[in-house]
C-alpha cells in the first residue's frame, strides 16, 4: 500500500507541475507566437545585416541592442522595417548612414519581427501586433 501511495503521489505532483508550468494567459501565448516566428523572420531578412546578436557592423549598420532608442522609435519601427530607411540616424551617440533596403514583408511578418527584435538583444518591450503595424503603416511618411 505504502508502494501505491508514494507511486501516487509521485505522479500526482508531476501532473501539477505540468498543469503550473502549461498554464499560460492569451497575452504570453500570443507574445510567444509572434517572437517565435518572429525570430525565423530575422534569420531570413535581417540577420545578415543586423548580425545574429543584434550587433549591427561597425559604422555602417545600426545595432539591434539599445532598448531605450527601439522604445523611443517605437511608432515609426514597422515603416523601417516596411518601406526600408535612408538617411542618418544615431544610436547609443553614434551615426549610421548606411541604407536598409524595403522589405516584401507582410504586416504579421514585420509585427513578428518587431516583437522578436524588441525582445532579444537585452531589450524587453512587449508585444507589437499585426494591428499595431497596419496603424503605423498608414502614418508613414
Amino acid at each position: 500500500m505504502r508502494k501505491y501511495l508514494l507511486v501516487f503521489s509521485s505522479l500526482l505532483s508531476l501532473t501539477i507541475l505540468i498543469t503550473i508550468s502549461s498554464c499560460q494567459n492569451d497575452k504570453q501565448i500570443e507574445f510567444n507566437r509572434y517572437f517565435s516566428a518572429g525570430s525565423a523572420v530575422y534569420q531570413n531578412h535581417c540577420q545578415n545585416c543586423h548580425g545574429a546578436k543584434g550587433e549591427g557592423l561597425k559604422g555602417l549598420i545600426p545595432p539591434l541592442t539599445d532598448s531605450a532608442w527601439l522604445k523611443t522609435n517605437k511608432a515609426t519601427l514597422a515603416c523601417s522595417v516596411k518601406n526600408g530607411l535612408k538617411g542618418n540616424i544615431t544610436i547609443s551617440n553614434k551615426q549610421y548612414g548606411g541604407e536598409m533596403p524595403a522589405t516584401d514583408l507582410s504586416p504579421l511578418e514585420v509585427a513578428q519581427v518587431i516583437t522578436y527584435v524588441t525582445n532579444s538583444f537585452g531589450n524587453k518591450i512587449e508585444t507589437t501586433t499585426t494591428e499595431d503595424v497596419d496603424a503605423a503603416l498608414l502614418k508613414c511618411r
